[in-house]
């Protein structure tokens, strides 16, 4: 079964909330954080991680029940391509299939879509 989630971000929400280590150390993971930091634009960077987080636990159905933050990070690949790593609790709610996310941003939202098979 196809199953997809999208959700959008104000930049400048989470451009404030990056001031407090408690949400970034809640809310990002160890390898997302290392992103963050090495990123000219942090803040544009962790919109759309957590638009990704967002969306992906739309397209499972259940929000964030049963899967936290740092149940999932978004990273990206070789070619600068976002990819979704689960731990195993989200990896069996998301049922082991094909996952695929797409991040986006102007200057003030981010936007991310998530499809799993």
């Amino acid at each position: 079964m196809l199953r997809c989630g999208v959700d959008i971000v104000e930049i400048e929400r989470v451009r404030r909330c990056l001031e407090n280590p408690r949400f970034l150390a809640r809310c990002f993971t160890e390898g997302e954080r290392a992103l963050l930091a090495s990123r000219r634009h942090p803040a544009e960077t962790a919109a759309g991680i957590w638009a990704a987080k967002e969306a992906f636990v739309k397209a499972l159905g259940t929000g964030f029940r049963g899967v936290g933050f740092q149940d999932i990070s978004v990273l990206r690949d070789r070619r600068g391509k976002p990819v979704l790593s689960l731990s195993p609790r989200a990896q069996a709610l998301a049922g082991g299939g094909a996952i695929d996310v797409s991040i986006s941003h102007d200057r003030t939202q981010a936007v991310a879509f998530v499809v799993m098979l």
